[in-house]
C-alpha cells in the first residue's frame, strides 16, 4: 500500500468508528424514550361519513386514554398514523378522527 491507500484508510475506520458511536447513542436514546402509551380500544370511537369516505370520530374526552392520545396527537402536530391507522385532530381541537391504512 502506499502513504495516500494507508492514509484513506485511516481515515475511512475512524469515520466507521465515528458512525458506530453515532448509531450507538441513537439506539440507546431510543430505548430509552417514553413513548406514550394509549389504547384506541379503549377509547369511545362512532362511525361517520365524509368528503373522503367512511371513518371513525372520538370525542371521548374524559377518558384518560383519549386524552393522552390528544396530546401524541398534539405533539406530532395533529396528525399520526399508529398500528394501521391514520389519527388526525379536527379543527376545533377535541375530536379525533381516525381511518384504516389501506
Amino acid at each position: 500500500m502506499t502513504g495516500k491507500e494507508d492514509i484513506a484508510l485511516i481515515a475511512l475506520l475512524e469515520f466507521l468508528d465515528a458512525v458506530e458511536a453515532g448509531v450507538s447513542a441513537a439506539k440507546q436514546r431510543i430505548k430509552e424514550a417514553k413513548l406514550p402509551n394509549w389504547d384506541p380500544d379503549n377509547i369511545k370511537w362512532e362511525d361517520a361519513e365524509g368528503s373522503s369516505g367512511q371513518y371513525q370520530r372520538s370525542e371521548d374526552f374524559n377518558n384518560p386514554e383519549f386524552k393522552t392520545m390528544l396530546k401524541d396527537l398534539q405533539a406530532h402536530n395533529g396528525k399520526l398514523t399508529r398500528n394501521g391507522y391514520f389519527y388526525w385532530i379536527f379543527k376545533n381541537g377535541s375530536t379525533v378522527g381516525r381511518k384504516k391504512r389501506s
